[in-house]
């Protein structure tokens, strides 16, 4: 099978007006569809049992998006069994087909693009650009990862012996527990979905309950391309329950999961414990949080720099892992940068995402709208409210985007990862203590440092200790295949999603020796 070279999903130019009116018809589409209730998928069957969770509307929580079946424990051992009965044929499925199954999926995401971006807009309040990026990476995924497998499924580079056949070759691992999040509902599924999933494996997905309907829009879409029945089983659920089962379970060989730091600490604990009846040891990969910083120095272009760190800091309301929460400006100009970054985010335009002009959207929830409201309280007693600071009088889950200044570096604000619209400034004395401020914390995720001078720019590529470090640009919007993505230290495992050894995590190499 010849493919051609990846190249990234185009994204779309809402200034055409025929992208603008095909967009706002997909979301009167899909809204005619909120409210429709979603199985469980294990196996070939849709299962439905006594309790259902609802998703809603960010914006406006009293809508219903999807309705979702909850699983329970005795729906774990049942789609882990499914996953294991599909495994012994999709784990010899030939890799041409498999990587062909992930073409498939990604021409009809392709053809649905607006549907899919208009249901992140009503379930987890997506504006409507950061909708389009998410599902041109949904496609991202699904083509690097087909040509990464053909090229696994080559021989292996080994010495050769004479005298004997030498083979080198990956196998699937076997069934895995894949635990996605609410933030990225269909890029980072699609993600760690088509990675195990092209490599031979089978897996149960337990998506966040947030954004269960995206999820089961996407599993819908493998199913149509005729993935077959049990290799991929979607189980909607407590976390507590339904997560926690998956990840002890003796017959999950490996779990992904993207999330909290408290919640991936817990799951590598509970991973490494030896089950009753397990024969392996299990393989996790975590994609958590972090306290992300953006370093200013007195060369830097200014303007730039205050335009990118808005970005930053309040794209998607600062709900992605990537998002700017720390400013470390060199003291010569932090005046001038406090001032440029707060005219810029003044222009943010708040309000409804299904809103074509709308930038600035509703937190997820009620719980997250509790959590940045109090760390607000707490920075109020810890740095100067530059901005915002507050909930508006709207319908949904809005907080204003919120500055602090004089923030020290060891305030909780400056330490603790907020997940949300609130961004701390803090001043340096210069370059080398910015770039001492900006690893000061446990996480190390993404990074971005903005200067003219090549010598400090060198300098930062050594020292600034970050999974993706950006230079004079902004520290969101990673392309799959061009900026590989994963995070040092509390951060998570630095799997590198959309790199070239990703699929390795799913993977385990084989060596055969046969004497002639």
């Amino acid at each position: 099978m010849v493919i051609p070279p990846f190249r990234n999903e185009p994204l779309t130019d809402f200034e055409q007006p025929d992208h603008r009116q095909a967009f706002q018809e997909a979301l009167a589409r899909v809204r005619a569809r909120l409210g429709t209730s979603y199985p469980l998928r294990i196996g070939r069957e849709a299962v439905t049992t006594g309790e259902t969770l609802a998703s809603h509307n960010p914006a406006h929580p009293d809508e219903v998006v999807g309705v979702h079946a909850i699983a329970g424990v005795a729906e774990v051992d049942a789609a882990v069994s499914a996953a294991t009965a599909a495994f012994a044929d999709w784990s010899r499925t030939p890799a041409e087909e498999r990587a062909t199954i992930l073409l498939r999926a990604a021409q009809v995401v392709r053809a649905r693009r607006h549907d899919l971006s208009a249901l992140m807009v009503w379930e987890v309040g997506k504006p409507w650009d950061e909708a389009d990026g998410e599902t041109s990476e949904v496609i991202d995924f699904m083509e690097l990862y087909a040509r990464g497998m053909m090229r696994l499924a080559g021989e292996g580079s080994v010495a050769p012996l004479p005298g004997e056949l030498i083979s080198y070759r990956y196998l699937p691992l076997g069934v895995g527990a894949i635990i996605s999040p609410w933030n990225f509902p269909l890029a980072l599924l699609a993600g760690m979905l088509s990675g195990a999933v092209v490599t031979g494996n089978t897996v149960v997905v337990k998506p966040a309950s947030g954004a269960a309907t995206c999820a089961a829009w996407l599993v819908d879409i493998f199913r149509e391309v005729y993935l077959p029945p049990g290799v991929i089983n979607l189980l909607p659920g407590r976390g507590e329950l339904v997560g926690s089962a998956l990840v002890e379970h003796p017959g999950v060989r490996f779990i992904a999961f993207t999330g909290s730091r408290e919640v991936g600490v817990q799951i590598y604990e509970r991973a490494a414990r030896l089950q009753p009846g397990q024969r392996w040891l299990k393989r996790v990969q975590l994609e958590l949080g972090g306290k992300n910083a953006i370093v200013v120095d007195e060369t830097a272009d200014l303007a730039r720099a205050a335009r990118e760190t808005v970005v930053s800091a309040f794209g998607f309301q600062g709900q992605k892992c990537s998002a700017a929460s720390r400013v470390i400006i060199v003291a010569d100009v932090y005046d001038e940068v406090v001032e440029r970054v707060l005219d810029e985010a003044r222009t943010l335009r708040m309000g409804d995402p299904a809103d074509p002009d709308v930038a600035f959207g509703p937190l997820i929830d009620a719980a997250a709208e509790r959590k940045v409201l109090g760390y607000v309280e707490i920075g109020r007693g810890e740095g100067r409210l530059l901005l915002g600071g507050a909930k508006t009088d709207r319908e949904g889950y809005f907080v204003e985007p919120t500055v602090f200044g004089h923030v020290d570096t060891g305030a909780r604000i400056a330490q603790e990862e907020i997940f949300g619209p609130v961004l701390c400034m803090l001043r340096a004395r210069d370059v080398e203590d910015a770039l001492r401020i900006a690893n000061g914390t446990e996480y190390g995720l993404t990074g971005s440092f903005f200067s003219r001078d090549p010598a400090r720019i060198a300098r930062a590529r050594d020292t600034f200790h970050a999974g993706n470090l950006y230079i004079n640009r902004k520290s969101t919007g990673a392309l799959m295949g061009v900026h590989p993505f994963g995070g040092f230290n509390m951060s998570g495992t630095d799997t590198k999603a959309g790199g070239p050894d990703y699929l390795l995590f799913f993977v385990q190499a084989q060596a055969i020796g046969e004497r002639l």
